[in-house]
């Protein structure tokens, strides 16, 4: 079943940002975009280098009026161990959020029960608070950060511009497709 316009369920959860602890809810990612970006565990090999590559890639994510929050099933403790110890974690400004229970795991349909972690999932959440793209990859299989923010791109041009499609490969400034029109002609 699609996850596509699944609207977030209510939730609050510990994550440590910025040397702090602080409570994330559903309230936070309401009215802007969204980035979750689930992986299987800190102090791990992959996941270090997806959230680096995040983390080089932040700025450009701000200006485009979207917060990434990671998400593993470690505790906002462990976060905070991690950073502390890896040159990697301490490049993250973005929030790493905290989900022991499963909360956020579960509803987002990336929690493997047997592992007691997540799979790896970025989901891209519009302002309204569903989700607009996902995608989920086996445990060894990094992401990367500069296909999600074209995908981010995409997904905000097509919710300003209703009724266009953003083809293959398609990067701001470039033609899309306007599926009544461009499918004429072509029959």
């Amino acid at each position: 079943m699609s996850m596509i316009n699944k609207e977030v369920s209510d939730f609050s959860v510990q994550a440590f940002h910025e040397n702090n602890f602080i409570t994330v809810s559903k309230g936070d990612i309401l009215g802007k975009w969204s980035i979750f970006f689930f992986y299987p565990a800190d102090f791990t090999f992959v996941c270090p280098a997806e959230l680096e590559d995040l983390a080089d890639k932040y700025d450009d994510f701000k200006k485009a009026g979207c917060e990434i929050y990671s998400v593993s099933t470690d505790s906002h403790f462990i976060h905070k161990a991690w950073h502390d110890t890896s040159e990697r974690i301490k490049k993250l400004r973005y929030p790493m959020l905290a989900d022991p229970t499963h909360e956020l795991s579960e509803d987002f349909e990336v929690y493997i029960d047997s592992d007691g972690m997540a799979e790896r999932g970025s989901f891209i959440v519009n302002p309204e608070g569903k989700i607009a793209a996902y995608e989920v990859n086996e445990g060894n299989v990094g992401r990367n950060a500069q296909e999600l923010f074209r995908k981010l791109q995409a997904c905000q041009f097509v919710a300003e511009h209703g009724g266009e499609v953003c083809p293959a490969k398609w990067q701001p400034g470039e033609e899309t497709l306007k599926p009544g029109l461009d499918l004429v002609g072509r029959l």
